[in-house]
């Protein structure tokens, strides 16, 4: 069968890697966004792009609730190792069958209500889009598993969807958020085990330190855990 041929031939590696790799897939996550709000697509990568520069040079990484691990691909691009973790193995089946070998990482299940992550301590660790489905009342259990996993200087990265989103949420997404907070709960619970907490707001893709009651998106910044 003859080879198809690109107008340009910049583009002629495009052809040959689909056939002889075959064309990437989207996770399960992913896989819906695409489908029913392919915008949403770009805030998800966004925010793993914010945490991959800010965690750029790390050594040992931790994700806490991957979910489909579609976007740890862009974290590890930045850091020597990464370990992401989920609870649910639907999930984490998901992400080791599309795992590609230039940019493997370690995905396995931990539920951190559980206890510290096996393999630490890990210089860094991130949670996207979990801490509001943990319940309050465990919700200093979730946070204080994530430090016992860091070493002594560890940074932690905590993304959420802020409580005033939630009137603009979709009933899909508002199904499992139990736990949105405003940019001040966020900081104080977070102040409970680190010394310094920097707090960013985010709307759309746009990171920024605007009027924390018009942020979409908070991330918390923490560094210097206590402890």
């Amino acid at each position: 069968m003859e080879t198809e041929k690109t107008r340009e031939p910049q583009y002629q590696v495009q052809v040959a890697i689909r056939d002889s790799e075959g064309l990437a897939s989207l996770g399960l996550t992913t896989n819906q966004v695409w489908r029913d709000d392919p915008r949403h697509l770009l805030f998800i990568l966004a925010r793993c792009k914010f945490v991959a520069k800010m965690l750029s040079g790390k050594r040992r990484v931790l994700e806490v609730g991957c979910g489909d691990a579609f976007g740890s691909r862009i974290v590890r691009q930045e850091v020597d190792e990464l370990c992401a973790v989920d609870f649910d193995s639907v999930f984490i089946k998901d992400a080791n069958e599309r795992m590609d070998e230039r940019w493997k990482f370690d995905c396995r299940v931990h539920d951190m209500l559980s206890g510290p992550v096996e393999g630490g301590p890990f210089d860094a660790a991130y949670t996207l889009d979990v801490i509001e489905h943990i319940d309050i009342k465990d919700e200093d259990l979730f946070v204080s598993n994530i430090v016992k996993s860091l070493d002594e200087h560890g940074v932690l990265i905590v993304g959420s969807p802020s409580i005033q989103s939630q009137v603009y949420a979709s009933e899909y997404s508002k199904q499992g958020h139990v736990n949105c907070k405003d940019h001040r709960q966020l900081k104080d619970l977070m102040l409970k085990y680190f010394h310094n907490v920097f707090v960013f707001s985010m709307n759309d893709e746009v990171v920024h330190t605007g009027y924390y009651p018009m942020a979409h998106y908070l991330f918390a910044l923490c560094v210097g855990r206590k402890g």
